[in-house]
């Protein structure tokens, strides 16, 4: 049965989102996405203000129909020449909105124009004024379906939020580990099991009888930052997932012996998904609490002087639009979800033949395209590319938005 909800008939732009949620677990876990204090004060504040008519685009339609595929930030491009602002174009009256979070295909959004600004509008703007929308004590009940947008394509992110991890080197030495095989076979897939020993000394166990779910990495690999050459963190690539069938123990190895020494008995797991091989010698680390996030994509209050570390993906050079980059700042540098920053291509160096002394110079470096930062660590972060002219490579230099 689906999911419903009670829904009073809103004011114009009740169903636009402000802070729009990824909805990894549906539409239902989405109502449940918490508004913050300064969302709701920036919702309030643009509600009365909108964007100033220099922000739209030119070719802005006068209403759109949304379509089933869209995502958020593709339809505030179709307004915007700064998608990342439309919080400020989509404001509405938080007092009149329980969820913020909701708006599907087949809603159609207008653009209402008026005093040098501009906002959108569920309703049409008839007089060519900010429509007003009368509210009436009747209530109305809908499906929550799983078709509400999200902020970027999920598919995209979805691995890096399950899957990805940073760590420090430590972290992953002391990780349990691969030490034996069903039937000792060299590869494991879905549905083998794999006996696992602790590293610290602590032994693996589960007293709660719910198989505990780990996920399976590699060796990790070190991410320097291409200015100073610091390491600032390793990246363990994900191999897949297990659950904790049988708790670790130790048995005395002859036990009608005196002071017979003990045995260890590893932990059983069944492998339960499989991205890459997985053998002996991989780490397991405890799957952690699945994350809801909020991303409402803004610039950066203060100033962003950022590289890219590394290109997620073997053999990659550059990175092309819709690909995971990890960056050389973090929540210590103050990044967090959102923000959207610019790239910047590196401008070439040349010799000036119009000097007689042939000077070197270097050509101011050009935006090349846009990122937003979707998970944060302490000194890394990652960032989907989100448009590109041309290809992304290590060290190309991040800033703040224009």
């Amino acid at each position: 049965m689906p999911h419903t909800f009670l829904r009073a008939a809103l004011t114009p732009l009740a169903c636009v989102t402000l802070a729009f949620g990824w909805l990894a677990a549906g539409a239902a876990q989405a109502q449940n996405f918490p508004v913050s204090a300064q969302q709701r004060a920036t919702a309030n504040q643009v509600a009365q203000a909108g964007v100033a008519l220099t922000e739209l685009r030119s070719d802005a339609p006068q209403s759109y129909t949304i379509q089933s595929g869209d995502t958020l930030w593709s339809i505030s491009g179709l307004f915007l020449t700064s998608p990342w602002r439309w919080p400020e174009l989509w404001g509405m009256n938080m007092a009149d909105i329980r969820n913020p979070h909701l708006i599907y295909p087949g809603q159609t959004l207008y653009l209402v124009t008026a005093n040098g600004r501009a906002r959108l509008s569920t309703q049409a703007n008839i007089d060519g004024g900010i429509p007003t929308v009368r509210l009436s004590p009747r209530t109305r009940i809908e499906g929550v379906a799983d078709n509400a947008l999200p902020t970027l394509q999920n598919h995209l992110i979805e691995p890096f939020l399950s899957e990805g991890i940073v760590v420090d080197d430590q972290t992953m030495n002391q990780a349990p580990r691969i030490v034996a095989t069903q039937d000792g076979r060299v590869f494991l897939t879905r549905g083998d099991r794999a006996y696992v020993r602790s590293s610290s000394g602590d032994l693996m166990d589960d007293p709660t009888q719910k198989q505990k779910a780990y996920r399976i990495f590699r060796d990790t690999k070190p991410l320097k930052d291409p200015v100073t050459g610091e390491v600032l963190g390793f990246e363990a690539p994900y191999l897949g997932k297990a659950l904790l069938a049988r708790s670790e123990g130790t048995q005395t190895s002859a036990p009608s012996a005196v002071d017979a020494p003990s045995e260890v008995i590893p932990a059983t797991f069944d492998i339960v998904d499989v991205k890459e091989e997985i053998r002996v010698g991989d780490r397991l680390l405890p799957e952690p609490p699945r994350q809801l996030l909020n991303y409402v994509p803004h610039a950066p209050a203060s100033p962003v002087d950022a590289r890219i570390v590394s290109i997620y993906g073997t053999a990659v050079v550059n990175a092309a639009q819709n690909q995971v980059v990890i960056l050389n700042k973090g929540s210590l540098d103050g990044l967090e979800n959102g923000h959207v920053l610019a790239i910047l291509q590196s401008g070439a160096r040349i010799v000036d033949k119009t000097d007689p002394a042939l000077a070197n110079i270097k050509l101011p470096d050009e935006r090349n395209g846009l990122l937003m930062v979707f998970r944060t660590f302490d000194k890394l972060s990652y960032g989907l590319v989100l448009d590109i002219v041309s290809g992304v490579k290590v060290g190309d230099r991040l800033v703040n938005p224009r």
